[in-house]
């Protein structure tokens, strides 16, 4: 299965839930997907609950290991600072993400979090995977929300 697809889905199923449409899925060395995750900010009362922490911590566990090495994260939205730091530590091989956060995004459009000096390391970043669909449910949901519609 396409990663970024399945990213897509749990974003999907993620508003399905009320929680902000970000999916996230991790492929081993051979691309298959290891681990996955959704935004559970409210499911978990957890602030720190973002689609890629909810994937990492579920890949570390299936690996039994806290390095990601020469996996893969595909998420649905560029990652904010807290994720980039988790992904830095994790030491995952490559990040691509959808569309990206003008407002938050800390990998290519505010922070640049892996250009840092006290960053350790940096995975390789491609970013605008089927960035128009990524950001469209994004769009939705909000304007959904700003209506007092259900989504």
């Amino acid at each position: 299965m396409d990663p970024m697809k399945r990213a897509l889905d749990l974003a999907y199923l993620a508003a399905e839930h009320d929680e902000v449409p970000v999916g996230a899925v991790i492929v081993d060395p051979n691309g298959k997907i290891i681990a996955e995750g959704r935004n559970r900010m409210r499911a978990h009362s957890d602030p720190t609950a973002h689609a890629e922490i909810v994937a990492i911590r579920a890949a570390a566990q299936f690996l039994t290991n806290e390095r990601l090495l020469d996996c893969d994260l595909y998420v649905t939205l560029e990652p904010c600072a807290m994720c980039a730091s988790a992904i830095a530590h994790a030491r995952l091989r490559r990040l691509y993400f959808g569309a990206a956060d003008p407002k938050a995004g800390a990998v290519e459009s505010q922070l640049f979090f892996f250009d840092q000096a006290s960053c350790h390391h940096r995975p390789e970043v491609y970013g605008g995977i089927r960035a128009q669909e990524c950001g469209q449910i994004l769009r939705d949901f909000f304007a959904v929300r700003r209506n007092n519609l259900r989504f």
